[in-house]
């Protein structure tokens, strides 16, 4: 991974939350040992999305699951990741059942 920030002692991460219908990604400068919560909190999400409840919405880095106390490092992508509506094996057995019926 390539380091993208010179400041001794400063990280740049970015903080991505998606919707259907937007996506918000906040670039932010840490310290350097900050954590996933740390750059989450920095980012302005919290505040500007109300839904998003660390206790119970999954983060990752780079699509990696990832704990609140994990550290980030320079040019990580922190994701924040929305609830399951609805679990992955049953909506295959819906449209599995909804094709043998067409």
């Amino acid at each position: 991974m390539r380091k993208r920030f010179t400041v001794p002692g400063k990280i740049a991460v970015e903080v991505a939350y998606a919707l259907p219908e937007k996506q918000y990604l906040q670039r932010v400068t840490l310290q350097e040992g900050a954590t996933v919560e740390e750059a989450i909190r920095a980012s302005g999400l919290l505040e500007l999305r109300t839904d998003i409840d660390l206790t119970k919405n999954k983060v990752g880095i780079y699509s990696r699951p990832a704990k609140l106390s994990d550290s980030v490092h320079d040019g990580d992508r922190v994701e924040i990741y929305r609830p399951l509506i609805a679990e992955p094996k049953e909506l295959r057995r819906q449209r599995a059942e909804k094709s043998a019926n067409k």
